[in-house]
């Protein structure tokens, strides 16, 4: 029976899905669809494996916030990274990844009816969230460049909001928040009495000098702050489902009732393949991150060749570029023709709540460099041909 009453009905199909199965009708097709990065977890993560089968107790339930091993790594690494000490005022919670840290934060700080700002082009899971649990986005949009306006985002408040999202560096535009944004954001959430959900699941992914900033490392506010980080990027754990989350300690009961009720504990195997990530050497990163860096170079230099038929917005952040695209075709359509007629894959702009004009996501953190530039170049020639 399909009830026509459900709240599902309301809410957006994933897109990732949808496209992938457009990819599986046209075999050969690249994607530069889904933002997951190419390379395996670290050794050192694999390598803990062993430990958690040589301990029997492993197989029951653990701690539903996390086991002590790895919540001690996650409050070093949050000291030394972001800057945040976890203190009186504040606390870790591991989760199955971040997006599930997002809905644990949601129904922790609304009621049904309230309202949370979203700044657009939205991140598509954290729309769908807030629609799930009654609550209503919030839209608010960017400059030009996709950066935030924070007077905008002022008067967007009413006596129903509970919470400013910000995404940095952002998914799905690429852009980093500059310090001083941020700070403004934060500091309208203090004065106002809402949260600042800072979404910081791309953080270690900067280019040219470009520093990451974590909100909740501004002085006073840990009360406030919800940070929600992901060991899916990174490390390459897309599908081992660790997430964690900085919250305020008045927020740990109910978001305790949140994650008993959906998870009870985050996969403890997955929690021991963390701690062994986040022990690995630091080359593991660095070396990972600058041969995305490199394909980022490649990406954006076969982009130029698409001046004049699309907008290409800098983007010194994660693994994205955001193309606004001089056409009045549907961005899904001509999603479909890239895949059908040109085998490469992107995200339709609507799926992040574009719906003005025609954008793309172009992601480039899965592919290896000869793969991605063969990706970016069909991509270029599909719009040339299609749009011209």
């Amino acid at each position: 029976m399909n009830s026509p009453f459900s709240r599902m009905n309301a809410i957006q199909s994933p897109i990732i899905p949808v496209v992938g199965e457009l990819i599986k009708n046209s075999p050969g097709t690249i994607s530069l669809g889904q933002g997951v990065v190419h390379y395996s977890p670290p050794q050192e993560a694999i390598e803990l494996l062993a430990k958690f089968l040589a301990e029997p107790t492993n197989h029951l339930y653990k701690a539903v916030v996390g086991i002590p091993e790895l919540l001690t790594v996650l409050t070093a690494k949050l000291s030394n990274f972001n800057g945040i000490d976890i203190n009186g005022a504040n606390c870790i919670v591991v989760s199955a990844g971040s997006n599930m840290g997002f809905m644990n934060a949601i129904l922790a700080i609304t009621s049904p009816g309230d309202e949370i700002i979203l700044n657009t082009p939205y991140y598509f899971n954290h729309e769908m969230a807030i629609k799930m649990a009654g609550c209503h986005p919030v839209l608010v949009e960017t400059d030009e460049n996709y950066q935030l306006v924070p007077e905008a985002i002022a008067q967007a408040i009413t006596l129903k909001t509970r919470a400013i999202v910000t995404i940095s560096p952002n998914n799905p535009t690429g852009v980093v928040y500059p310090e001083t944004a941020l700070y403004q954001v934060n500091e309208i959430c203090r004065e106002r009495g809402i949260y600042h959900i800072s979404d910081e699941a791309y953080e270690y992914f900067t280019y040219d000098g470009v520093k990451h900033i974590s909100p909740g490392a501004f002085l006073g506010s840990s009360e406030y702050t919800i940070s929600l980080y992901s060991l899916s990027k990174a490390y390459g754990f897309a599908s081992w489902r660790i997430g964690y989350m900085v919250i305020p300690q008045h927020l740990l009961n109910a978001v305790k009732k949140v994650q008993d009720t959906i998870l009870i504990c985050p996969p403890v195997v997955s929690q021991y393949a963390a701690v062994g990530a986040l022990q690995a050497k630091d080359d593991y990163l660095r070396d990972h991150i600058r041969a995305i860096a490199q394909v980022r170079q490649l990406v954006l230099n076969t982009l130029s060749q698409l001046q004049g038929l699309c907008t290409i917005t800098p983007a010194d952040g994660a693994f994205y570029f955001f193309l606004k695209v001089h056409t009045q075709i549907d961005a899904f359509e001509l999603v479909k023709r890239l895949i059908q007629e040109h085998q490469v894959a992107v995200i339709p702009g609507t799926t992040f709540g574009m719906k003005d004009s025609c954008y793309l996501r172009v992601a480039y953190g899965a592919l290896q460099q000869e793969t991605a530039k063969l990706g970016i170049e069909r991509l270029v020639k599909g719009i040339k041909s299609i749009i011209s």
